[in-house]
């Protein structure tokens, strides 16, 4: 608990000598439980009205002060915080550096061992509860996405519920219904590209349904067509970034996006990351540059490569970087794991010169709504700030 809560603990076990191993390392059923001070009296008659007031003892409480300190009997534990931490996480330390990339594993250490570490925060440029897409809500108006899935992808019912949400119809089309021409991209206002193991996860999955499209003439010069049109919006999540990335070039201003390749830690990577939205021409995150939002990601294939320094350059100078990793201080993430796949200027997400094409290797729709999150303020309202991504999206179309 004093790890995971990143404070010290004051402990003070009320128990003879003889059953000090029995409190604390017996295996019957038992829990520890931390309470605010003002609901204590409510708990303990919680716990009494169960017939459980004579198994509760108190324990101690967390500090500020960076040491856990355990007296029983007389005898007192008195550690700093940051040994015990060393000594707890050095076997799965060594461990990585064999198994994964050892600087990897020395980098992440080293942020395990960082007291000053200030944890996950949330900055916000704009108001995640103001709707702006209510007023053509209530017009009864729902324009048509269509939500884009291939043989593995179970990220679409998240993503049709935070378009639904956000004011529009959406439709599940699978690629096997443009393949075999059951379905048509003509009529849709949104392409969005879902995310989460296409083709099993196989290595280069992305790169096997971008070619289902490029190799398939029919399907190839629709997905052309629709990316040409004015009046259209695309979002590629995960999977559906990496196949948009190698779509480029039916894309309009996608040319020096990169492709996406294999995380420097050669490992799967699912986590809870802190990213900044940058100045963007991105219509899908409009009115939110500045803002710092931790985002779900898991992914094997993030690391942005780009086929030369002067795509790379194209892409600052265009600022066509739509949002990057940082670090709990908010300093754009260089080491890893705060940049959980080696991407080069910690680079998330990408948009096209116009903003209508956006990219991204975390998954802001599995984070729309607060409660989905792992981590938010206590005081945040129902919609998490990337709700305002599909309102935007909404408000462009009008």
């Amino acid at each position: 608990m004093a790890f995971a809560g990143h404070c010290g603990l004051d402990i003070a076990l009320a128990t003879d000598a003889t059953s000090v191993l029995a409190a604390l390392f017996a295996e019957e059923p038992g829990a520890v439980l931390q309470v605010l001070q003002s609901q204590q009296r409510a708990v303990l008659d919680c716990l009494a009205r169960h017939a459980l007031a004579d198994c509760t003892q108190f324990i101690g409480e967390p500090m500020r002060e960076m040491r856990l300190r355990i007296r029983c009997q007389g005898a007192l534990l008195d550690e700093a915080w940051i040994d015990l931490r060393r000594a707890w996480s050095e076997t799965s330390y060594r461990m990585r550096r064999l198994r994964d990339d050892p600087s990897c594993a020395q980098e992440e250490m080293a942020g395990v061992l960082d007291e000053g570490d200030p944890g996950l925060t949330q900055q916000l440029s704009f108001d995640p509860q103001d709707d702006v897409a209510a007023p053509l809500i209530a017009r009864g108006a729902r324009p048509r996405v269509a939500v884009l899935r291939e043989q593995g992808v179970n990220g679409q019912l998240e993503m049709a519920a935070a378009l639904d949400r956000a004011g529009f119809e959406a439709h599940d089309v699978h690629m096997s219904d443009l393949l075999g021409g059951a379905r048509s991209l003509e009529g849709f206002s949104g392409l969005v590209a879902c995310g989460g193991f296409s083709y099993g996860d196989v290595l280069g999955a992305g790169g096997g349904w971008a070619r289902s499209i490029l190799f398939h003439e029919r399907t190839r010069r629709e997905f052309e067509r629709f990316f040409t049109r004015a009046d259209t919006f695309s979002l590629g999540v995960c999977n559906g970034c990496q196949m948009f990335a190698l779509l480029k070039d039916l894309i309009p201003g996608a040319q020096h996006w990169p492709r996406f390749g294999r995380n420097r830690s050669e490992q799967f990577e699912a986590r809870f990351s802190l990213v900044r939205i940058d100045d963007s021409p991105s219509l899908l995150l409009a009115g939110m540059s500045g803002s710092h939002l931790p985002v779900a990601m898991a992914h094997g294939e993030g690391q942005p490569q780009f086929q030369s320094a002067q795509d790379l350059q194209r892409c600052l100078d265009q600022r066509l970087i739509a949002f990057r990793y940082i670090t709990n201080r908010g300093e754009v993430a260089r080491l890893y794991p705060a940049n959980p796949n080696g991407a080069v200027e910690a680079i998330a997400s990408l948009t096209t010169a116009d903003g209508r094409a956006t990219i991204t290797m975390p998954h802001p729709e599995r984070v729309y709504r607060t409660v989905q999150n792992s981590w938010h303020p206590r005081d945040a309202g129902e919609d998490s700030g990337w709700m305002r991504m599909f309102r935007n999206a909404r408000l462009w179309l009008g």
